[in-house]
């Protein structure tokens, strides 16, 4: 037992599935996932070409069910899935995936769209002429085989492949730790390529890219970027771009017509053309009418119809940076060289390409050699029989059996055991004149033919001579002139957002509980502006007539913002609910929008003068305020998904309870108000400017168990004549005149404005800022209920009176907010 214990060997969990999982890892990398660089195809390609070859599946035979050559392939080679091995084989039969395509199949392939192939069962298939080149000669022991899976059949390592598949039809692939992304190129240009190596001691990668000007893809299109090409040929990776190839039609009354001829590599035309429609019915860019597939088999025909006066060409650009129209291309060449996975450029390619066929050449030569040599041997002895031949008949005629006779014959005359069995095989009527007449001329052939195998075998000029003509062969038989189109330069798309955005004149709404919508002011005209679409609770906290060229900042009680472009908002109904930001934007729990401004347009980053000079003041439940130009308040590249930072937050309770918009040249004042109604007012140019990213100073000196309940900014000036009305918790509403708070230093206590009484004490809930007493409020209350007041119908009372009761308290009940409120602006308006 303790002997047995000694072969034990202890490792740690982590290194046994480290070593397994390498090993796995190794064994699909090799055997699955990435193509051998003599032949460019995977085992499964391989198996399935192969199978169909020796089923005499093959381009002069009929088509065969695909089921057939599925069940050959599983049954035979690989033993895997069905559905694996006939989606392989779907896509070597596809004209828009391979630039020279290997299968050819009748039935439904499958299409651009996307859409599958039809069963196994339905479709048909058959090698096809070129995909002949890849096995030709593979039964001259021109290369390796290895046995199957249950060790009953021998399959190729490798096709002989007798022409550069690995770049004319590329490859894509993905493994444990590897990816490979190979693409397609122009047969006759690898070949000239090839040829050129072949005829050339010394070359370099500028002499070889004298023929392959770069990819070739099967959908055509336009590759942009060809000057960095250089680089990715030499080291194996790199980036271009495809273009669609498109063209501006005009049509009757000033309308036009983009028309789309040929897409990248692999898009999907049916999800780029939901993309596309998806973009029209959004209005994200104006003027598209409408978009149609006309494409037919004489090929693909994409039409988006332009409205009278669009900008076609703007149209256009915006397409390609935001679809599918134009796309990134990354090359990736990894291919399996010597059994392990490298990182290959163009010369390895197509080095590792010629070194393979040299040995293919070499061993079909050799092959031949041998079969010529044994034939030569038979023929020398048929002709030496017909010398002697009454010798030899003799000799047979004395001779007990078969076997007799040859012993016989090759003591008497010296023939060799193969002559013999050749000599008393042969049929009488081979005996003619004529018969030894072709001997005689088949034993010139055999000893020319010897002499060339010779000369292929001893001489390397000989040897690339045969192989620079069997290329010229194969580029002649299958002429493929270059469908992709190649331009040195990437060129750059700008877009002039106002040739895609109408300019018009929309009603904006955004309220607190942040559903955002723009109205177009017919509807808004025909509406009652009191009965704009809001769920209970909710209340609008800005309504304003906007350009579609303007846009929006809107300011949340997280200290965050958005920067949303007019033309981007929903277009509904000023009865209906907008939509809620939620829907669009990644908001936490709780957050609000409370403030909006409009602000400077995201058009070629052009600011409004209008808007150069603002400032936005920002203070928060904890004290901190500070201010910062609107212009900082920029879109930014997830503008469309989440917000950016406007303020940081003191701590992860507080917030922003306040905001108000003051031109820079405004001598204002600030006006503050906590919960326990102690006040404060100083100049805003106490206030210094701060980025987006910072806290601010500190506005007020807090009590501990106080915060900040009311943010006013009065545009007047230290000696405005403003009044200011509270609301208290209770529902209590309190006027009186700004000059009562004391004028002092930011960061100050402040000064008391409501008498504390023991009981219940009134705090305060919100206040408003009055220049006009004929200005109306609103007051709304948890019960949904909503009073509409006139400033000077409040009271005015003296700084530590707590004010008057409001009317009907009993139907608001809790009273929530008293605002001013933008729709009441509206309608005086």
């Amino acid at each position: 037992m303790q002997a047995n214990n000694q072969n034990i060997e202890e490792l740690t969990f982590s290194d046994i599935l480290g070593d397994r999982f390498g090993r796995y890892s190794k064994y699909i990398i090799q055997d699955r996932a990435l193509p051998d660089i003599r032949d460019g195809l995977k085992p499964v390609q391989r198996r399935i070409l192969y199978a169909m070859y020796e089923d005499r599946n093959t381009a002069d035979n009929p088509y065969r069910k695909s089921a057939k050559t599925v069940g050959n392939v599983i049954g035979n080679f690989h033993p895997h899935g069905d559905s694996s091995v006939y989606e392989a084989m779907v896509r070597m039969s596809q004209d828009w995936k391979n630039r020279q395509p290997l299968i050819d199949m009748h039935g439904n392939n499958g299409s651009m769209d996307g859409d599958p192939a039809a069963a196994m069962r339905y479709t048909e298939a058959r090698l096809s002429k070129i995909a002949m080149e890849l096995l030709r000669d593979i039964h001259m022991d021109t290369v390796d085989y290895a046995l199957n899976f249950d060790d009953s059949l021998e399959e190729p390592m490798v096709l002989p492949a007798r022409f550069p598949n690995l770049l004319v039809n590329g490859a894509t692939g993905i493994s444990a730790g590897y990816a490979t992304e190979i693409p397609p190129h122009n047969l006759g240009e690898v070949i000239d390529a090839a040829v050129y190596m072949l005829s050339h001691d010394t070359y370099t990668l500028a002499d070889i890219m004298k023929f392959i000007k770069g990819p070739d893809f099967p959908t055509g299109t336009i590759l942009q970027g060809a000057k960095g090409l250089k680089a990715i040929y030499k080291s194996g990776h790199g980036k271009i771009v495809l273009r669609s190839t498109s063209t501006i039609e005009s049509l009757k009354g000033g309308k036009s017509q983009i028309v789309i001829t040929e897409l990248p590599y692999e898009v999907n035309k049916s999800k780029l053309i939901q993309r596309i429609d998806d973009i029209r019915i959004q209005r994200k860019v104006e003027g598209m009418a409408d978009v149609r597939d006309e494409s037919d088999r004489n090929g693909t025909r994409l039409v988006i119809e332009i409205k009278r006066e669009a900008d076609a060409e703007q149209i256009l650009n915006y397409l390609f940076k935001n679809t599918d129209l134009q796309i990134n291309y990354h090359f990736n060449m990894i291919a399996i060289n010597q059994r392990r996975p490298h990182e290959v450029g163009l010369i390895d390619m197509l080095e590792a390409y010629i070194a393979h066929q040299k040995e293919v050449i070499l061993r079909r030569t050799q092959y031949s050699l041998n079969k010529d040599q044994a034939r030569l041997h038979i023929v020398d002895g048929l002709i030496y029989m017909v010398s002697i031949l009454d010798q030899v008949i003799a000799t047979i005629r004395q001779s007990e059996s078969k076997s007799h006779a040859k012993e016989n014959l090759a003591k008497e005359f010296d023939f060799s055991l193969d002559q013999a069995e050749a000599i008393v095989s042969l049929q009488l009527y081979r005996l003619t004149n004529t018969d030894i007449v072709a001997l005689q001329n088949e034993r010139l052939e055999l000893n020319e033919r010897i002499g060339m195998y010779h000369n292929i075998l001893s001489k390397d000029k000989s040897l690339k001579a045969t192989l620079i003509n069997e290329l010229k062969a194969v580029k002649k038989a299958f002429p493929s002139p270059r469908r992709t189109q190649i331009e040195v330069e990437i060129e750059e798309i700008n877009i002039e957002q106002s040739l895609l955005v109408n300019e018009e004149q929309v009603m904006v709404t955004v309220t607190k509980e942040g559903y955002i919508k723009r109205t177009s002011l017919r509807s808004f005209a025909t509406s009652d502006t009191m009965d704009l679409g809001v769920r209970e609770l909710d209340y609008v906290i800005f309504a304003q007539e906007l350009s579609t060229y303007q846009a929006l900042v809107l300011i949340t009680n997280k200290g965050q913002y958005i920067h949303l472009p007019v033309h981007e908002l929903p277009d509904i109904r000023w009865k209906d609910l907008g939509m809620h930001l939620s829907q669009q934007y990644n908001l936490t729990d709780g957050e609000q929008v409370v403030f909006v401004s409009p602000a400077s347009r995201d058009i070629n980053d052009q600011e409004l003068a209008e808007y150069k000079d603002q400032y936005l003041v920002m203070a928060t439940k904890e004290g901190m305020i500070k201010k910062t130009p609107l212009t900082d308040f920029v879109s930014y590249r997830t503008y469309k998904s989440r917000p950016s930072q406007a303020m940081k937050m003191k701590t992860e309770t507080d917030e922003i309870i306040g905001v108000a918009a003051v031109k820079q040249d405004t001598v204002a004042q600030v006006i503050l108000l906590t919960e326990k109604s102690y006040s404060l007012r100083y100049p805003l140019t106490e206030v210094s400017e701060y980025g987006l990213k910072a806290q601010g100073v500190t506005a007020i000196n807090l009590k501990k168990d106080d915060y900040l309940a009311a943010f006013l900014l009065d545009n007047q000036g230290m000696e405005s004549q403003a009044q200011i009305i509270l609301m208290t918790q209770r529902g209590n509403i309190k006027r009186f005149d700004n000059q009562i708070i004391a004028d002092a230093r930011r960061g100050s206590r402040g000064i008391l404005m409501l008498k504390e009484l023991k009981n219940n004490p009134h705090r305060v809930l919100s206040a408003a800022l009055i220049q006009d007493l004929d200005q109306m409020l609103e007051v709304t209350g948890d019960t949904g209920f909503v009073v509409t007041i006139q400033a000077r119908q409040v009271p005015k009372s003296d700084r530590l009176a707590n004010g008057s009761s409001l009317d009907q308290l009993d139907k608001l009940g809790q009273v929530l907010v008293l605002r001013q409120s933008p729709l009441l602006l509206l309608e005086e308006a």
